[in-house]
């Protein structure tokens, strides 16, 4: 089996074990990287992980983003708006320690960027891909993870590590980190919270799943998942 399935009583109880999780491993490395996201979930996350960590927990750690929103950073729907009020600022992480994607510097730029930053920082693969510590998913109601969305074929032909999509729910503009990235992640935790989440995960379990998540499962030898509801 290529995933684990850890199920908890509430999303709360969830991202409290994730907080946890996610703690002891950044404890392990001297140099951890990872790649955070968007929805709900993290905003529960980011408060447990203030709750728990100690002064200099993030002292080591490299902070990059799955996806984001073509918008700007002070902007309510930025993905990067959600850790910084939440995470970043309450932890006082120090400012060249994150790396968040230049959306207002144009999309060109911004993936040009986002991908020169963290193939500076994290470990790379023979391919030319990072190897992030840890990267966060969600899960949306279509199967997507990060910005990648079912019938996205590019997706699945192409190398980049960063690339500018077209999402179906405003704002469509986004950038995201691509399957082979995701591929060669350390570790992969797809938070998945909510009853409305519990279709998309059992077609993404499937033999024949054929979803986003789907296919990042196929891609990796482990993956994490987190969800407060039972398959059942």
């Amino acid at each position: 089996m290529n995933h684990a399935l850890s199920t908890f009583d509430s999303a709360e109880d969830l991202a409290r074990e994730a907080a946890l999780r996610w703690l002891d491993a950044m404890a392990a490395r001297d140099l951890f990287t990872v790649a955070l996201s968007g929805g709900r979930i993290p905003k529960l996350l980011y408060a447990e992980v203030v709750s728990q960590a100690s002064e200099d927990a993030f002292a080591n750690t490299h902070f990059f983003w799955g996806d984001e929103r073509c918008v700007s950073s002070t902007d309510e729907e930025s993905n990067f708006k959600i850790a910084a009020v939440r995470l970043l600022l309450a932890l006082k992480v120090p400012e060249p320690q994150v790396h968040r994607i230049l959306t207002e510097r144009g999309e060109a730029f911004a993936v040009q960027q986002a991908e020169a930053e963290i193939c500076r920082i994290a470990d790379l693969d023979e391919a030319g891909q990072p190897v992030l510590d840890l990267v966060f998913l969600g899960l949306g109601e279509d199967g997507h993870v990060a910005s990648i969305f079912p019938g996205d074929t590019e997706a699945m032909e192409t190398q980049a590590v960063y690339r500018a999509v077209t999402g179906p729910k405003p704002p469509p503009r986004r950038i995201t980190l691509g399957y082979p990235a995701l591929a060669a992640a350390r570790e992969v935790w797809v938070l998945a919270a909510g009853e409305g989440k519990k279709e998309a995960l059992g077609a993404s379990l499937a033999d024949d799943g054929d979803t986003p998540l789907a296919r990042v499962l196929k891609s990796r030898t482990h993956t994490e998942i987190f969800t407060d509801f039972d398959l059942a």
